[in-house]
């Protein structure tokens, strides 16, 4: 019998600001039958499927990344915040809320040979999922599958990913922001 993930989550009202019912996803990594249950549940979907590496965007992205990668049995590219990665890099810009962030990941990592899954612990408004979709893609390298523990539907961002011809997983989806 499988564990019920969704039960996994903690979820904390007004946070980090009121009306904010944040997903916590520290309870289901500290829960070491769920930690291990999620990685596979990911990993189950894509085995055999041609993947050269999964990027994890910052940082809890690189939690189940980092997982799915080993089980997988390829390569792990973290996609991190600007200035955070030595040597070379290239980045992408995206829209924040107020004003703009940027992600990098290491130049000369991915070519036109690779396929890369996207992961990340949640997907909710989707833009640095967009970015980061934008960014390996730009090296060449095929991206057509993204994977998250948590989907926030409400929040419309699996939605434009799918506009972006990503496929879209999730193992948990919760209503509301």
């Amino acid at each position: 019998m499988s564990l019920d993930l969704k039960a996994l989550v903690r979820t904390i009202p007004d946070y980090p600001h009121k009306g904010i019912l944040f997903r916590d996803i520290t309870t289901l990594i500290e829960h070491p039958e769920g930690f291990k249950e999620s990685i596979e549940r990911i990993a189950s979907q894509y085995r055999g499927k041609g993947f050269t590496h999964v990027a994890g965007i910052e940082a809890r992205g690189f939690i189940f990344g980092a997982g799915v990668a080993i089980a997988l049995g390829v390569g792990f590219i973290p996609v991190r915040k600007k200035g955070k990665l030595p040597g070379e890099t290239i980045g992408q810009n995206y829209a924040l809320e107020y004003g703009v962030d940027t992600i990098e990941i290491h130049a000369g990592v991915l070519d036109s040979d690779d396929k890369v899954l996207l992961v990340d612990d949640l997907i909710a408004t989707g833009g640095t999922a967009i970015a980061a979709v934008g960014l390996l893609r730009r090296t060449g390298a095929t991206v057509d599958d993204a994977a998250f523990v948590i989907d926030l539907p409400d929040l419309g961002g699996a939605s434009k990913l799918k506009a972006e011809n990503v496929a879209v997983t999730a193992l948990i989806a919760f209503e509301g922001h």
